[in-house]
C-alpha cells in the first residue's frame, strides 16, 4: 500500500451520477506519477467513475501520452525521475493542449502550491491524500471546463465593454481578444454573472474551486490580479476590491 495515500478510501463509497463529455462518451484522465502502485490506485479509482484512463511514470511519456490520448484532463505529480512536473505542464501549454491540471505532490508548502498554480495548474493536492479527494477535485475540475458543453439561452455576459461567450469560451473587452486559462475564465464569469455584487472569497472559493482551499483565500487574490493584468489594462478598472469583503465587477461610470 503506498503511503501516498488513505488506504481507508481506495473507491469511492458509493455510485454518483457519472460525468461524461458532451457527446457521451467517457471522460478522458491522464495520471502521471512515477509510483507504480500509486497510479494503479488512482487509476482505480477514476475506472470506477466510468473515466478511460491512461497512465505514465515520466516526463517524456507523459508528454508522449497527452499527444496521443489527447486527455480532457490531467493528474500530474510534480517530481518526475527526467523532467519535473512544471515543465511537463509548460510544453503541454506550448503545444496547445489546455486542459485543466491536477498537480500532485508530496510538497506541502503555500509557495509550493502558488507556484504550481502560477505555472497554470488548476488545482492542487498534497500527499498523503485520499482518492476521495481526489476524485472529488477532478469531478469539480471537469464541471468548469468545457467538456459538459452546458448551454445557456444566452451564451453571451456583457459588462460594460467586457464580453464572454458562455459557448465558444471566448472573452473579449472593447474587441480585444482576451486569452484566459479554465480557471481564470470561471472566476471572470462568476464576477460577471453577479455584476454589482461584492463576492465574498469564501463565496468564491466555494463556486469556482468547488471546496475551501486549504483555508488558503490568498488563491483568491492571485487569481483576482491576473485577472486584472489582463482585463483592467484594456481600459478603465472594472474589478474592484471592497476591502474586509470581497470583489466586484462593475462597469466604468
Amino acid at each position: 500500500m503506498t503511503e501516498a495515500t488513505d488506504s481507508r478510501h481506495l473507491a469511492p463509497s458509493a455510485p454518483r451520477a457519472a460525468l461524461t463529455r458532451a457527446d457521451g462518451t467517457p471522460i478522458r484522465v491522464l495520471v502521471v506519477d512515477d509510483e507504480a502502485s500509486l497510479t494503479d490506485l488512482l487509476s482505480m479509482a477514476l475506472r470506477y467513475e466510468g473515466w478511460e484512463i491512461k497512465a505514465a511514470g515520466d516526463g517524456h511519456s507523459a508528454l508522449a501520452a497527452a499527444r496521443e490520448f489527447k486527455p480532457d484532463v490531467v493528474v500530474l505529480d510534480i517530481m518526475l525521475p527526467d523532467i519535473d512536473g512544471l515543465t511537463v505542464l509548460q510544453r503541454m501549454r506550448q503545444n496547445g493542449q489546455d486542459v485543466p491540471v491536477l498537480f500532485l505532490t508530496a510538497k506541502d508548502s503555500v509557495d509550493d502550491r502558488i507556484t504550481g498554480l502560477t505555472a497554470g495548474g488548476d488545482d492542487y493536492v498534497t500527499k498523503p491524500f485520499s482518492l476521495e479527494e481526489v476524485v472529488a477535485r477532478l469531478r469539480g475540475l471537469i464541471r468548469r471546463s468545457t467538456l459538459l458543453g452546458v448551454r445557456e439561452d444566452d451564451p453571451q455576459l456583457i459588462v460594460g465593454d467586457l464580453v464572454l461567450d458562455e459557448d465558444s469560451y471566448e472573452v473579449h473587452r472593447g474587441g480585444v481578444p482576451v486569452e484566459l486559462t479554465a480557471t481564470e475564465f470561471e472566476l471572470l464569469r462568476y464576477l460577471m454573472r453577479n455584476p454589482r455584487r461584492v463576492l465574498s472569497k469564501a463565496q468564491i472559493l466555494d463556486r469556482v474551486w468547488s471546496y475551501d482551499f486549504g483555508g488558503k483565500s490568498s488563491v483568491v487574490e492571485i487569481y483576482i490580479s491576473y485577472l486584472r493584468k489582463k482585463i483592467d489594462t484594456l481600459g478603465e478598472p472594472m474589478i474592484r476590491t471592497v476591502r474586509g469583503v470581497g470583489y466586484m465587477i462593475k462597469a466604468p461610470e
